[in-house]
């Protein structure tokens, strides 16, 4: 079975999703899941995990619906206010849901580079382990000497790293820094990482395989074939790439895996990681 672990649904408010700037004309729609099946029959993947774009309970909880009303959607990584004092309560609400696999922040918007460090935010991470959820990483390569140590707080915490940590990648300059801290991030064995969103954070015209296929290279030594998974990022991807070609190109760069390895990237690490299911019934 081949799981998208990172793709996003919502219906397009530009006063709720203010991120999605004028430049990105293509994102200004609606998309539903039944946009989303389109993309997954077309390029053959079985299954995928929603993950939040806005910072309210709402959308969770909207999220939550529509992975329960569609089979193919078997995850969801919400978000809850982790650092105020009545995370508790919601969080017990909504893991009652057990569609509910993980939780995420948009660090990466966070005007402080060390908000990842932040007391009252460490606080509700803590908890998540008493809930069964996982914790979403999602960061620019320039937080990942803060979220190293906010890693080392939480060593029994399960951690996905989303996008490879976002480096800045242009084709006449590898991103070295962020490769050794990445290596570095990769040492920590409760840590996964998504490979997705990756094309949209190269800087130069189009999104050539051999200009991503560096930081492919560099994600694969960090962490290894079995904690590396696939992911997405549908529909930000299309700022850069078809979904399709996004998972040709991905194809081509897994071809010198293992077929176990295979198995384990396209699926299974995603599976296993976030405790996902298949019920028949939806």
């Amino acid at each position: 079975m081949k799981i998208d672990s990172h793709h996003h649904l919502w219906n397009y408010d530009p006063a709720q999703y203010g991120w999605i700037s004028e430049q990105m004309s293509v994102l200004r729609r609606d998309f539903a899941p039944a946009d989303l099946q389109t993309e997954l029959t077309g390029a053959g993947i079985d299954a995928a995990v929603a993950v939040q774009a806005q910072q309210t309970v709402a959308e969770t909880q909207w999220l939550i619906e529509q992975a329960e009303q569609n089979r193919s959607i078997v995850g969801v990584v919400g978000w809850v206010p982790l650092a105020d004092d009545g995370v508790d309560s919601e969080l017990d609400r909504l893991h009652q849901h057990e569609v509910l696999k993980g939780i995420r922040h948009v660090v990466q918007d966070e005007p402080q580079d060390d908000f990842i460090l932040g007391d009252a935010f460490n606080r509700g991470v803590a908890k998540l382990q008493g809930f069964g959820l996982v914790y979403d990483i999602l960061i620019y390569g320039k937080h990942l000497g803060p979220t190293i140590e906010f890693v080392d707080r939480h060593p029994s915490q399960p951690f996905v790293l989303d996008h490879i940590a976002k480096p800045t990648i242009r084709g006449e300059q590898f991103d070295k820094d962020w490769a050794t801290q990445l290596r570095e991030l990769g040492r920590r064995r409760n840590v996964v990482c998504k490979f997705s969103g990756v094309a949209t954070e190269v800087r130069d015209e189009g999104a050539a395989i051999e200009t991503i296929r560096p930081y492919w290279d560099a994600a694969l030594e960090a962490f290894g074939p079995n904690r590396l998974m696939f992911g997405s990022d549908w529909p930000v991807c299309l700022l850069k790439i078809s979904y399709r070609q996004w998972v040709d190109m991905v194809t081509e760069l897994a071809s010198g895996l293992t077929a176990a390895e295979q198995k384990q990237f396209w699926g299974l690490t995603a599976a296993t990681t976030y405790g996902l299911s298949f019920p028949s019934r939806r």
